[in-house]
């Protein structure tokens, strides 16, 4: 894995806002943070021309006021912009295969909204290789927020059960870690229809899902514990759609880590009801983390 984290600007306030984010997190991890600006008609650089003759003059303005903005933050932060003449979404699914992860601006879009206004950022999510972390700009302030990596609500990651999800809890884990905040364990499952009864819901069956769902969570969540001691663990069971119950979650969290199948070759992206609902509607910063 490359020791940089690569953050995508286009000049919203989304994409400030995912810069800034990136940036303490790539302080916490060590990492080296690229300001990468994609776009395909930039030209050549041109050969003692003027400024006011420089096809690039507002690129170049882009990437380093957002630059010079975030060495001011994190002095000790090592800052690189990146210029790409390229289309924006390829430029940004390449160098998240370079990256430990890519951050983007998200607007948290309703799907008929992202359907006319092509949403870059999820057809990246749906593509990249590597962990892709959505930042809104809304509600951002000069201190901790509920959308940046100090807030004290904690990193809350998504569950299902008898699946792969290492990359999902190394990813969740790691990160909580970094930040020294309490991690917890989400599992949604709507109620089965065996449950109900004509006078309500038989709690003696939900009372044994319930419990099934606690003995498969502790085993799945107990060599990471072990692995990162000093993260205070918790779950949460919801019966409940599972959308439903990550979204619910995730209210006042810092960061939402859900999971994605990686794609298959002849296949397009894709993304699950989980994380659809979660990219949409999940006010936190959200990360889709790829697994098998």
């Amino acid at each position: 894995m490359e020791r940089v984290l690569t953050v995508g600007l286009d000049g919203s306030p989304e994409s400030l806002a995912a810069a800034h984010w990136a940036a303490e997190e790539a302080q916490r991890r060590k990492l080296t943070l690229r300001l990468l600006h994609a776009w395909p008609l930039l030209v050549p650089e041109p050969a003692h021309a003027p400024a006011e003759l420089d096809h690039n003059y507002w690129a170049k303005r882009l990437v380093h006021n957002a630059q010079t903005e975030l060495q001011a933050r994190y002095p000790g932060l090592t800052v690189v912009g990146n210029l790409v003449a390229d289309d924006a979404q390829d430029a940004l699914i390449r160098a998240a295969s370079e990256s430990a992860m890519l951050v983007l601006g998200s607007r948290g879009l309703t799907p008929v909204e992202s359907y006319f206004l092509g949403d870059i950022s999820m057809i990246v999510v749906g593509r990249a290789e590597r962990p892709v972390v959505l930042v809104r700009a809304e509600g951002r302030t000069e201190g901790p927020s509920a959308s940046e990596p100090g807030a004290t609500g904690g990193v809350v990651v998504a569950l299902k059960l008898h699946a792969s999800y290492d990359e999902l809890l190394e990813f969740a884990f790691t990160t909580a870690a970094a930040r020294s905040l309490p991690l917890r364990a989400v599992h949604g499952r709507s109620t089965p229809l065996h449950a109900y009864t004509p006078w309500g819901v038989d709690h003696t069956v939900t009372q044994e899902i319930v419990q099934g769902v606690q003995k498969d969570l502790n085993q799945a969540l107990r060599p990471w514990r072990e692995k990162f001691p000093g993260v205070n663990v918790a779950h949460t069971i919801r019966l409940e759609s599972p959308a439903r119950a990550v979204v619910g979650a995730a209210e006042g969290a810092g960061l939402l880590v859900v999971g994605r199948r990686k794609h298959h070759p002849d296949l397009g992206p894709h993304l699950g009801p989980v994380a659809q609902a979660a990219v949409h509607h999940a006010r936190c910063p959200v990360a889709v983390v790829p697994h098998d």
